[in-house]
C-alpha cells in the first residue's frame, strides 16, 4: 500500500537532491560521508536510497538501493535497485554487511518494525549507519529551530514549486522522539551517536548487530 509521503516524493523526485543541498548549505554529502566511513566493507543496503545521492561515497562496496518510490529509483544509477519498504525488506536473513539510511526515518510507518527488519538482514557483526533530522537539544533552541523551519523550509520548497511538500518536511521534524531516545533500546547496539549542523539539528548514529 502506498503511503501519503510516497506521492510527495514521486512529485518532487527530480528536484529533491537540489533542495536538500540548499537546505543543508552544501553539507549533506559531508554528513553522509561521516557515517559511511564508520561502516564495514562488503555488501551494503542503501535504505531509502532515493536518487542515489550517497552512491559516490560507498567506495568499492556492493550496493543494493531500496526505495518505496519508483520515480526516485528511476533516477538512481545504482545497478541493483529494488522497490520496497523498510518495514518489509525483500531480502533473506543475514544478507548484508552494512545498512545505510539518510534522511529516511521520519518518513517510516514504523521505526520499530524497520529496525527489526534491519537486524534480520544484517550479518553478525554488521553495522547500520543513520543520518537524520531532528530538533536541537534544549527547549529554547528547539523552539527557535521550529519557528525558523516553519518559514525557511516552505520558502525553500517554493523554489521548486513544492511549498506544500516542504511544509510536510517541517512538520515531520516533530514526528519522532530525539535520536538519543529513539535508539535507546533497539534490536541493534548503539555504538555511537553525534549531532551535526547548526544547533545540532542533524544526527548520526552507528548501530551494530
Amino acid at each position: 500500500m502506498e503511503r501519503p509521503t510516497d506521492a510527495i516524493f514521486a512529485r518532487i523526485a527530480r528536484r529533491y537532491d537540489l533542495i536538500n543541498r540548499l537546505l543543508a548549505v552544501g553539507r549533506d554529502r559531508a554528513w553522509r560521508r561521516s557515517v559511511i566511513e564508520c561502516l564495514p566493507p562488503g555488501r551494503m543496503l542503501d535504505l531509502g536510497a532515493g536518487t542515489g545521492a550517497a552512491l559516490p561515497l560507498f567506495g568499492d562496496r556492493t550496493v543494493v538501493a531500496l526505495d518505496p518510490v519508483p520515480q526516485m529509483l528511476d533516477l538512481n544509477p545504482t545497478p541493483a535497485r529494488v522497490v520496497g519498504k523498510g518495514e518489509a525488506l525483500p531480502f533473506g536473513e543475514e544478507s548484508f554487511d552494512a545498512v545505510f539510511s539518510a534522511f529516511v526515518f521520519r518518513n517510516l510507518d514504523s521505526v520499530e518494525t524497520t529496525m527489526a527488519e534491519i537486524a534480520r538482514v544484517l550479518r553478525p557483526g554488521g553495522s547500520m549507519g543513520v543520518v537524520g533530522l531532528t530538533r536541537p537539544k534544549g527547549k529554547v533552541a528547539a523552539s527557535l529551530h521550529r519557528a525558523g523551519s516553519a518559514v525557511v523550509v516552505p520558502m525553500a520548497g517554493a523554489l521548486i514549486d513544492a511549498v506544500d511538500e516542504y511544509r510536510y518536511l517541517h512538520r515531520s521534524l516533530d514526528k519522532l522522539p530525539p535520536p538519543e531516545q529513539l535508539f535507546a533500546d533497539p534490536p541493534l547496539r548503539l555504538d555511537r551517536l553525534w549531532r551535526m549542523g547548526p544547533l545540532g539539528f542533524v544526527y548520526a548514529a552507528i548501530l551494530t548487530k
